[in-house]
């Protein structure tokens, strides 16, 4: 008997540990690296934030250490105009963030998130040797101008141009593969059907802005200094180096990651939900009841979206009309959608407004990748007796800004507007975006008016014809207005990234994450049809236009002026969309529950249905 009562004590030991074992496994279908449904005690959450953390670090100091000091490249090496260095950095900051479309789609649809990043980052890899060639190699660029005098400089031939576009666009487009996918395969490690895992989401963003401006500031120092004190050849090649490091870093995590399968192109989905609602127009109003829900799991989303009132018409598409194969699914998905499926395309089409007026902040901001670093070039740049401040560098105030707010906003303001609102990010991520666009306004107010004050003591010097002269005026004048773009950051960029992330489909979040890119990616190309634009209505007789290549006859500041205006209306527009937008309402199948006798449904929707800012 007693021999007895200790095999049926083992028995039940045996499971009680089975049972927690199942227990910790991730119930949001994410797997290990051998396939395997990830184990929550040995992959994923903060074990793996680091090594993405790290990964990402390297990126961002090899990315912005070219970015933010192009335009000075283009006009001493390249010998180009300053509206020309302007345009051509907009173009590729502008691609740089629209190319995430097709990384987004490549791992959603095929590869995966790590299996993108890793052959994107390679790409990246050569393009950035390629540009380190073009800046090392005399026969590469343009010959040095003769004293200095820019009038008599040798423009780049077509060979030299073609190189230089070849090095900046294999980066653009390898850097598509990465941006959409680092921060995507970052909050996957956070199991969103585990309300103990998913609260640390919100903070995840947060800090993983907080390390990507550690890298952006040692990029804008460090890199900076180098490029504009020992050379071109080699600031650009240690950037290269780097990203080799971050792609080493990456591949040594794969053994605590968590990854989540490709699914499927997002776009054949959205086309097959407008195709099948177009087949049955002639429907006339459709009951919630007769649509088809799908199947429960299996080949289905463990994401089941609620069915939502907006953008009914395509709810057509869920409407069984023809005949179903053993009651399971449907023909042909061209003709038969599930619920989730139309959710999934209305919650793409809900996102559209927010997307279009959150574009014009990066318009307005990307001057200060352009106009203002050129502004910094004739400023008198003197630390101390031996050091010249880089203009380039002047992003190291925002970065600072953003580095010192941001964990006091993780930390103190979130937890303080929690009491009152009961929202756990504090405010809702809508409201924090709608904030970071009225410092956006506040920047370019400031710009224009520091300008106004450079002409002015430009004219006070007899300096207003001498291009070239150094204005007695500190290039630190110009810190506020960097200082408003890092609040600016803080509030729309992170906002952006947690807002597309969290509202796309559990199934797109690559092609989420690659929409919200792409605002900065139209900003920065408005930005150059605006330049163009500008100069081509202001040029009246004599008068060259408001934009020249000598910034002391140019009216800088009528166009920062100009951008406040038009920022204020988008302002305005943001406010009405906010308030229309209406959150998404997932209830969520854990896999893991159902293999094991239950179904649980998780309700994600923790936001109210709309924002207003009064």
């Amino acid at each position: 008997m007693e021999q007895k009562n200790d095999i049926e004590k083992n028995a039940e030991a045996q499971r009680t540990d089975i049972h927690a074992d199942r227990f910790n496994l991730t119930g949001d279908g994410s797997v290990d690296k051998y396939g395997h449904l990830a184990d929550k005690h040995k992959t994923g959450g903060w074990r793996a934030a680091p090594l993405i953390f790290g990964t990402e670090i390297c990126e961002r100091m090899a990315t912005l250490g070219l970015q933010r000091n192009l335009v000075t490249y283009f006009t001493k090496k390249i010998h180009m105009t300053n509206p020309q260095a302007a345009n051509m950095v907009s173009n590729f900051v502008g691609t740089l963030y629209l190319t995430p479309f097709v990384g987004g789609f490549v791992a959603d649809a095929y590869l995966g998130h790590f299996w993108t990043i890793a052959v994107f980052a390679s790409i990246q890899v050569l393009g950035m040797v390629c540009l380190t060639l073009s800046a090392a190699i005399p026969s590469l660029r343009p010959p040095p101008c003769p004293s200095n005098n820019k009038t008599g400089c040798q423009a780049a031939s077509g060979y030299q141009i073609g190189v230089l576009h070849v090095g900046l666009y294999l980066i653009a487009f390898g850097n598509g593969g990465i941006k959409p996918n680092v921060s995507t395969l970052g909050a996957d490690q956070f199991d969103d059907s585990d309300p103990d895992e998913r609260k640390h989401l919100s903070n995840f963003f947060n800090w993983f802005y907080f390390i990507i401006s550690i890298g952006s500031l040692l990029s804008v120092t460090v890199f900076i200094y180098i490029q504009d004190n020992v050379g071109f050849g080699w600031g650009f090649g240690i950037p290269a180096a780097v990203m080799i490091l971050a792609v080493v870093i990456f591949l040594a995590g794969s053994k605590i990651y968590r990854f989540k399968a490709a699914q499927g192109s997002p776009f054949a989905t959205i086309a097959q939900v407008l195709i099948a609602a177009a087949w049955k127009w002639h429907l006339g109003p459709v009951s919630e009841n007769v649509l088809y829900a799908g199947p429960v799991h299996g080949n289905g989303p463990l994401e089941k979206l609620c069915h939502t009132e907006q953008f009914r018409c395509l709810d057509r598409a869920a409407v069984p009309v023809g005949k179903l194969e053993d009651g399971r699914g449907p023909v042909s998905p061209w003709t038969l959608c599930s619920v989730s499926q139309v959710e999934e395309v209305k919650m793409i089409i809900r996102v559209l407004p927010i997307w279009v007026s959150t574009i014009l902040v990066w318009t307005a901001l990307s001057q200060m990748e352009t106009f203002s670093v050129e502004v910094g070039s004739t400023m008198d740049r003197r630390v101390g007796c031996y050091f010249s401040f880089p203009p380039a560098s002047l992003s190291v105030f925002e970065l600072v800004n953003v580095l010192l707010i941001l964990p006091l906003y993780d930390k103190l303001l979130v937890p303080y507007l929690h009491r009152f609102t009961g929202i756990p990010q504090g405010i809702t991520v809508l409201q924090r975006i709608g904030t970071g666009l009225v410092f956006s306004i506040l920047a370019m107010l400031v710009a224009a008016l520091v300008e106004r004050r450079r002409v002015q003591v430009a004219r006070e010097y007899g300096l207003l014809d001498d291009p070239g002269a150094t204005i007695p005026m500190s290039i630190f004048w110009l810190i506020p207005q960097y200082f408003l773009r890092g609040s600016t950051e803080i509030f729309t960029q992170v906002g952006q990234l947690e807002f597309f992330y969290n509202e796309a489909p559990d199934r797109m979040r690559s092609l989420g994450t690659a929409i919200y890119l792409s605002t900065i990616a139209c900003g920065h190309f408005l930005s150059t049809v605006l330049v163009t634009t500008v100069n081509k209505v202001t040029q009246k007789g004599n008068h060259q236009g408001w934009l020249t290549d000598n910034l002391n006859h140019s009216r800088l500041d009528y166009f920062y002026f100009l951008l406040a205006g038009l920022s204020a209306a988008n302002f305005v527009f943001f406010l009405s969309c906010a308030r229309w937008y209406r959150y998404k309402k997932v209830k969520r199948i854990s896999d893991n529950m159902i293999q094991f006798g239950k179904q649980i449904e998780f309700n994600d929707h923790q936001q109210p249905k709309g924002d207003a800012f009064m």
